[in-house]
């Protein structure tokens, strides 16, 4: 790896950034300036191909960490907080060696916490709480066989469980299921219209060489695959498998002096929609209105001014919501919008550029935020969206956040 700081390598002109990435986003968050400074996750693909093999959640995890901390050039010496998902704190910290943080946490392993364990990095940071944060997500759900469903109204389920198993509500899928049929309902939705959004996700992940899925699929062969929880079809669905994400979060002053030029979070912000189940009335529309105004008025930009979209998917109608939700597109249209290219690399917004959960992996949002700072970056390689020097990442469920990823 290089070892000249960007700082240094930026005085010689060689940071290849483009003119856009230079200025500088108004409303930083906090009263410190904050960056994502290293980035790293397991070659998905690969850990797919091989059948049979079972693996450790926490071994995943490390190897991500091992290559952010490559990635930013820092030792794991450096790290004085540890957020951690899916995996326990106590065995992640043994297994990485870092028995004395200064902060830890342990978040549940659902998909909304990938943005929740941004936010607390940034706070930790803005404090003084911690200075050099390690986000670190194991998952081997793949291997250990999870279903996400099916498990019915076991020990530990929540009060109205077994209602739910009654009717078929034995997991997030068949939730969403229900909420997408009234969505159809409401909006005169017709069959097809998830269709743009599988075919864009399995296009953008040939050109991920670490995604799962890397043959595109067409319009006939999405409409000829089977019902999973109807309206939701075999293609709406996440990929179940194996890895591990991480990324290091730090001050500004502090990324200034490392390896790779640093992405400001220019904006972070959440709300939760919380009940004893997995659906929104409104499809989460007022809590991601309410997050979309404040990391609008945080980073000074607005929907329009945003180069790329990475948009958490564990189940495609999911998009179509979070896309009204943070004012991307009107109240009932987002299938319309999706269908005019908009999406596209060639299109106004290019969203899920490294595949997205049903064809590049289903870290539960995680990998979503490290190709956004790829891009920011420019490092994204044939996937890369030209003068990309403004990301969002948005996530519509029980616990919304939405982050704004821009250049230095």
């Amino acid at each position: 790896m290089e070892n000249a700081s960007y700082h240094e390598r930026k005085g010689r002109g060689s940071s290849g950034m483009s003119a856009g990435r230079g200025r500088r986003m108004s409303g930083a968050v906090g009263p410190r300036e904050i960056a994502v400074v290293g980035v790293g996750q397991t070659n998905h693909r690969e850990l797919f191909q091989e059948k049979g093999v079972q693996r450790d959640a926490h071994a995943l995890g490390a190897e991500a960490l091992r290559l952010a901390l490559d990635d930013a050039g820092m030792a794991k010496e450096e790290l004085d907080g540890l957020l951690v998902s899916r995996v326990g704190y106590n065995r992640m910290a043994d297994v990485l060696g870092i028995h004395r943080p200064r902060f830890v946490q342990e978040l549940e392993g659902s998909g909304r916490m990938s943005g929740v364990a941004l936010q607390n990095a940034v706070a930790l940071i803005s404090s003084g709480a911690a200075e050099v944060v390690a986000c670190v997500y194991g998952n081997n759900g793949r291997s250990a066989q999870m279903k996400y469903g099916g498990e019915g109204a076991g020990e530990g389920a929540g009060p109205t469980a077994g209602y739910d198993a009654m009717y078929g509500m034995t997991s997030p899928g068949a939730y969403v299921s229900m909420m997408y049929q009234r969505y159809r309902h409401l909006y005169g939705v017709p069959e097809d219209a998830l269709a743009p959004l599988a075919i864009n996700n399995r296009r953008n992940a040939t050109r991920n060489p670490l995604a799962v899925f890397q043959e595109e699929i067409t319009h006939d062969q999405y409409m000829g695959s089977r019902f999973i929880a109807e309206p939701m079809r075999l293609f709406d669905y996440c990929i179940i498998n194996d890895g591990g994400v991480a990324f290091i979060v730090t001050t500004m002053e502090r990324a200034r002096t490392l390896a790779k030029p640093p992405v400001r979070v220019a904006a972070t912000a959440g709300m939760a929609e919380l009940t004893n189940f997995y659906t929104s009335a409104d499809f989460f529309f007022d809590a991601c209105r309410h997050v979309a105004l404040q990391v609008h008025d945080q980073s000074g930009l607005r929907p329009e001014e945003m180069k790329a979209l990475e948009v958490y998917d564990n189940f495609l109608p999911t998009i179509l919501f979070t896309l009204e939700g943070f004012g991307h597109a009107d109240r009932g249209t987002a299938w319309e919008w999706v269908r005019e290219n908009s999406i596209g690399f060639d299109g106004d917004r290019p969203m899920n550029t490294s595949g997205g959960h049903t064809a590049e992996s289903y870290m539960q949002g995680w990998a979503l935020h490290v190709e956004a700072v790829k891009q920011v970056r420019g490092e994204a390689g044939e996937r890369q969206v030209s003068g990309c020097d403004a990301v969002q990442y948005m996530c519509a469920s029980p616990i919304v956040t939405s982050h704004v990823f821009t250049a230095a």
